[in-house]
């Protein structure tokens, strides 16, 4: 018969957690002396039993007094270790679901699945952290754990690098960089632990967090660099003149203008200013030009479109003779859709023009680089109107007559949302000084004006201009008419 006691307390381990054992078998692991009574409980012993006694306890590693748990700062430690986890679920949440349920392309949608799908995974590693800061009865709970704080690690580093890129102030950078110093403490703490010791195959387990790291990387390369890169724009734009008819009740001449436009290329885009301007050209001729040259001509000729210069034309002039928007700053036109504006202008019977143009100009933003919100885009604001607020600017103070458009827009990698300060569409349209647009952090609130990196927000939104100019002479309009 052996004299050995048939319930055995093991050594505490590093975070004062003891085993029991009876037989060689465990029954339980207690951080103190009145859980030790409870587990003896269950066995049957008897609540005021002696735990001195050696005949029935044997201590290994110290006595009965020896428990060095600190429970405040287990706990305090478990608690951490959860809070981090759930803020990191919901920032990687916040990151990935618009990109998830509204990018244009495929792989900005998959790569915003990955940021959900590691949101999922940060929520699992928040329960099994209860698990992992107490008993560890499950095995591969320290390696769950360690998963989700390198996701943690990789993405507020990934959102710690682009914010420094810009450094913006968002309230965001609020919640990156302090999560950003938790995972740096979490990943400590599990290494010191060694917590992937309990899973069967940790060799398996380095490999798919090596290959999901990759996976995850190689996808946000390619939708943030490569594929919008290799889709190119391309617009097909034209206009022709139709046969000029005479007004019968004034003397006036009427001519038909028609206008096309087909997105040729494989990328939806948002226009975000356009105008057409017909203008009719005067000017006088030289008919003995003597021997000057071109040059000198061009001196003496050069107008209000000083780039043009011709033999035996003098004294060039232009008049404007209508001019308006083409499709309307916020509308949306899809790969391989088409738009045809068909314009009449008038023209005076006894014009001493020569020759009519129309110049045609469309800004336009890529819908696979950011999203504008075309409701609040597509609502003009008049300068001259009192009622317009922040964008009434009273006449005689260096302001003109202008058609202001302006809204929020949102880059289709969110990453660049929660880095940067919000970035805003605006379009500025005249028909006498023409359209300019912009893409900035200015908000019509008085408080900033055009950054001096406007160029870099319009490349990184895809935004672009594209123009036709087509001229006819006068003589062939009115061949025609008759006159």
């Amino acid at each position: 018969m052996s004299i050995r006691p048939w319930v055995v307390v093991e050594a505490p381990d590093r975070r004062g957690l003891r085993r029991v054992t009876v037989n060689g078998e465990t029954v339980g692991s207690a951080w103190s002396s009145a859980e030790l009574r409870t587990i003896l409980g269950r066995l049957g012993c008897p609540d005021d039993m002696d735990l001195e006694d050696p005949a029935s306890l044997y201590w290994r590693g110290g006595d009965s007094g020896t428990w060095p748990d600190r429970a405040w700062r287990r706990r305090a430690a478990m608690v951490l270790m959860m809070v981090g986890l759930i803020a990191s679920m919901a920032l990687n949440a916040v990151i990935g679901w618009p990109d998830a349920s509204g990018a244009l392309t495929f792989a900005q949608r998959l790569t915003g699945v990955l940021f959900v799908l590691s949101g999922v995974v940060q929520g699992v590693a928040a329960v099994v952290a209860l698990d992992y800061g107490g008993r560890r009865q499950f095995r591969a709970s320290g390696a769950i754990v360690l998963l989700a704080v390198l996701i943690a690690l990789a993405t507020d580093s990934l959102l710690l690098f682009m914010w420094f890129e810009e450094m913006e102030f968002t309230p965001y950078v609020l919640v990156f960089m302090p999560l950003w110093c938790w995972s740096l403490w979490a990943l400590f703490v599990l290494v010191r632990d060694q917590s992937w010791k309990g899973i069967p195959q940790p060799k398996r387990f380095a490999a798919g967090v090596v290959a999901t790291a990759l996976l995850s990387g190689i996808s946000l390369a390619y939708s943030t660099m490569y594929q919008p890169a290799a889709a190119p724009m391309h617009f097909t734009l034209r206009a022709d003149f139709g046969n000029s008819r005479l007004d019968r009740t004034v003397p006036f001449v009427q001519v038909p203008l028609t206008l096309y436009m087909k997105n040729t290329g494989g990328i939806p885009v948002y226009i975000i200013n356009d105008i057409y301007t017909v203008r009719a050209r005067g000017a006088k001729y030289d008919e003995s030009p003597g021997k000057e040259d071109l040059e000198s001509e061009w001196q003496e000729s050069a107008g209000k479109r000083g780039e043009e210069a011709e033999k035996y034309v003098r004294k060039i002039r232009y008049t404007r003779v209508s001019s308006g928007h083409f499709y309307g700053p916020g509308s949306r036109i899809e790969a391989g859709q088409e738009y045809t504006l068909k314009h009449v202008f008038q023209l005076p019977m006894d014009a001493t023009y020569d020759t009519v143009s129309v110049d045609l100009k469309i800004s336009y933003m890529r819908k696979d680089r950011g999203k504008l919100d075309v409701e609040e885009f597509g609502t003009p604001h008049y300068s001259w109107k009192e009622g317009e607020g922040r964008y009434y600017c009273p006449l005689g103070k260096g302001c003109s007559r202008t058609v202001i458009y302006h809204a929020r827009v949102l880059h289709n990698n969110n990453l660049v949302n929660l880095t940067r300060r919000p970035r805003y569409v605006t379009a500025i349209w005249s028909p006498v000084r023409g359209p300019t647009s912009s893409i900035s952090p200015f908000d019509f609130r008085g408080e900033s004006g055009f950054e001096p990196e406007e160029k870099r927000e319009m490349d990184r939104y895809g935004a672009a201009d594209v123009s036709l100019r087509s001229e006819v002479s006068l003589a062939e309009l009115l061949r025609s008419s008759g006159v």
